[in-house]
């Protein structure tokens, strides 16, 4: 299996342990279509949405995109589940 590296890979990894998990809320007002949909559209900070993501999905999602601009605490993530 390939593995993903790059520079200051150590550091990162440092400070996404030190991010604390949160849970996901959706917002009623921006809710749109079927409830029962699977697809989520998540704004926030990427690290936090991903680990919000993560407890309830890991293994489970087939693609991830991550719109810039990076680590600037405005972002958007946009999953397709398998």
């Amino acid at each position: 299996m390939p593995i993903l590296d790059w520079l200051n890979k150590g550091e990162a990894v440092r400070t996404a342990k030190q991010v604390p998990y949160r849970l996901l809320q959706g917002v009623k007002g921006l809710a749109y279509g079927d409830p029962n949909n699977e697809n989520m559209l998540i704004q926030g900070d990427n690290l936090e949405a991903l680990k919000a993501l993560l407890p309830l999905f890991a293994g489970k999602v087939e693609c991830i995109y991550i719109d810039s601009p990076y680590n600037t605490q405005s972002a958007l993530l946009h999953c397709r589940y398998k």
